[in-house]
């Protein structure tokens, strides 16, 4: 359920390696890191189960959809076979929920001759109402996302409890939802799967993994 995150501007190919090991050793889902290093992850996980997440439209998401798109395409091309992107926050927060939908659309479009690819949709909790993060859920879900995801651990907060509980009551039982951003112990893991997420974006996996009791 963990996906082992490291998006920080300054990491280098050394700790990107070191991820794509780590997420290897521990058995977790995705190794997540920046179109830059996509393809570097993917020949060190080349042998392994462990997917290589990319991000699209990062951090802000105000990208133009045709960018992301493009963008999105050329991640897989790389070898990911999972895609963070962020929603247009700006285009939300103004109700333009047309150019919302396409954005997103834009982006879950690459499935169409990918069509393994799981497109997860940041919605960045921590700069949105109640009211705004239930809508970015549902118009999500409209445009085929496979996810909608807490946060980029960047802008805002990070994921709470009652974020999560929100955005499954959204979404419903057949879209996932991805905690992320401020989860580095069990504790908080185990309470955002409680909440409702099936996927835990982090960069302590590995700590988290280790506080488990065997």
């Amino acid at each position: 359920m963990i996906d082992h995150t490291l998006i920080k501007p300054t990491a280098t190919k050394d700790e990107v390696i070191r991820l794509c090991w780590e997420a290897e050793r521990y058995g977790f889902c995705c190794a997540v890191v920046n179109p830059t290093y996509v393809s570097l992850a993917g020949r060190v996980l080349e042998a392994t189960d462990v997917k290589v997440c990319s991000t699209v439209g990062f951090p802000i998401g105000a990208t133009l959809p045709s960018v992301k798109a493009f963008e999105a395409a050329k991640v897989v091309e790389e070898g990911a076979e999972e895609i963070d992107m962020v929603l247009n926050i700006g285009a939300l927060k103004s109700k333009d929920y047309e150019a919302v939908r396409r954005d997103i659309e834009a982006v879950v479009g690459v499935k169409r001759t990918y069509k393994k690819v799981v497109v997860k949709v940041i919605i960045e909790t921590g700069l949105l109402t109640d009211e705004e993060k239930v809508v970015a859920c549902e118009l999500a879900k409209r445009a085929g996302a496979d996810f909608v995801k807490t946060s980029t651990g960047l802008l805002a907060r990070g994921a709470t409890v009652e974020d999560v509980k929100l955005m499954r009551r959204a979404v419903g039982k057949n879209v996932g939802v991805k905690a992320s951003g401020g989860i580095g112990i069990l504790k908080d893991a185990l309470a955002m799967i409680e909440a409702g997420a099936n996927r835990i974006g982090t960069s302590n996996g590995v700590t988290i993994i280790e506080e488990a009791p065997e």
